[in-house]
């Protein structure tokens, strides 16, 4: 069995004739977090919705749990991209329980998810009252009910407080531990070094850095010189 979760092989997507990924080649073992980071406009979450099948590649092919990616693989992989798709007018245990409904899960998973990202006690509250971090730990609630074996975060960390960004931090550590593999995307370059195993930097649509990620290591400077030196490595 390969070490790897996912693989993607000279992934490529063009929009109107513009490359926003070229040939990217990314290396996601299985049970690591994998942080993920970037300019904005620099290919993230077209990376990310390419994984997740919001978009299609144009070019290239992806390797998950040691087979071709198909649709299949969806109910495999939770995600939380571009803000969760909830509706405003309805609780966050109503949410969950139409998301359920949807995706044939029990609707017993709702109130243990609930509490794990601890918004169980807002009750009758509806979601449009919820403040922005609230929104974002219900879209990670989301992710998370389908027990995936891949969970997909693109800054996850907005609207966030301190407080939440530490209780996001100790959560991806227990889903570490349960072995749920994570790539997760952020501007905030102190906890994706806290939080990575792997770190990956795409710049201009192209994966200029994996690798390990060294805790010791300035990961600011590191990040400014890819990105403006086009210096970097690939993990071996």
């Amino acid at each position: 069995m390969s070490e790897y979760m996912l693989e993607t092989y000279n992934l490529g997507k063009v929009f109107k004739e513009e490359k926003v990924l070229k040939n990217i080649n990314m290396h996601v073992r299985h049970g690591e977090v994998y942080g993920l980071l970037g300019l904005n406009g620099a290919g993230k979450s077209t990376l990310m919705k390419i994984i997740c099948g919001i978009f299609r590649p144009s070019s290239g092919e992806i390797i998950f749990a040691n087979h071709k990616w198909n649709r299949k693989d969806l109910h495999e992989i939770g995600s939380l991209i571009e803000g969760p798709a909830i509706y405003g007018n309805l609780t966050a245990y109503d949410n969950l329980k139409i998301f359920c409904l949807q995706a044939d899960i029990p609707i017993t998973e709702i109130n243990p998810v609930l509490v794990r990202l601890n918004i169980a006690n807002t009750g009758k509250k509806k979601v449009k009252n919820f403040s922005l971090g609230m929104k974002q730990r219900l879209g990670i609630a989301m992710a998370l009910i389908k027990k995936p074996k891949l969970l997909v975060l693109d800054e996850p960390s907005n609207g966030l407080d301190p407080m939440g960004i530490q209780e996001l931090r100790q959560l991806l550590n227990e889903l570490k531990r349960e072995g749920i593999t994570i790539i997760i995307s952020s501007h905030i370059l102190s906890e994706i070094q806290l939080m990575s195993d792997t770190i990956g930097i795409i710049h201009n649509g192209t994966l200029k850095y994996e690798k390990e990620n060294n805790h010791e290591e300035n990961l600011e400077k590191l990040f400014f010189n890819i990105t403006t030196n086009q210096k970097g490595g690939v993990l071996s």
